[in-house]
């Protein structure tokens, strides 16, 4: 990728720029899936975190989990989560502006002091478009979403995944911008758009 396409990553739609990435071993947790699935989700978790040289936890000790992922059939699904509110403010208002938007997913990012991530929430509704997408492309691209606070139009033309012999697979420019940014010698967040020169700098290259 040139140097550009990494920053465009990053760079959200009101001009800033901002990369971070995860501070902490991420301790993941599942709720609203069968055990088939949750197998699907723990070899995404895996997979990615070794990509990006995270660990991966039991439990965290300030939150328990800090990497949850919410599957329902409907927003108001969220409303009967025990204590769910005390960590996202206003669930109330959230929920009913995904109604409204008729999204089916949506991301929250928490930061430490120092503006890494410290935790993730991902709220997916299973309606028709998400329930035709195989397990296993769903469980990968919502944790390489989640892996690295990427740009809000990141994706919007093109998914992080991609096709090889038939297989969905994390596209290999993607890949080597998370194990890049993930050099524990950059900074865990930056807001300077000459980021991206310093992750293109760590990319893989072809021999």
């Amino acid at each position: 990728m040139a140097p550009e396409e990494i920053e465009a990553l990053f760079t959200r739609a009101d001009g800033t720029f901002l990369c971070a990435r995860w501070g902490r071993p991420i301790a993941p947790i599942v709720f609203g899936v069968e055990d088939a699935t949750l197998s699907v989700m723990k070899g995404a978790l895996e997979a990615v975190g070794h990509l990006a040289g995270q660990p991966i936890a039991e439990t965290d000790p300030e939150l328990g989990s800090n990497m949850m992922f919410f599957f329902m059939r409907a927003w108001d699904e969220l409303l009967e989560v025990p204590d769910l509110g005390r960590l996202v403010p206003d669930l109330d208002g959230l929920v009913a502006r995904l109604i409204e938007a008729e999204a089916n997913q949506y991301r929250i990012f928490r930061f430490d002091e120092t503006g890494a991530i410290r935790a993730c929430f991902v709220f997916l509704r299973v309606d028709a478009q998400l329930g035709a997408v195989p397990a296993e492309t769903l469980a990968l691209s919502q944790v390489v979403q989640s892996v690295l606070l990427w740009s809000d139009t990141a994706f919007a033309e093109r998914a992080p995944l991609g096709l090889a012999g038939g297989k969905v697979i994390l596209r290999p420019e993607i890949a080597g911008v998370i194990r890049a940014a993930y050099d524990p010698v950059l900074p865990a967040m930056s807001r300077d758009a000459s980021h991206a020169l310093r992750i293109f700098a760590r990319l893989d290259r072809p021999q």
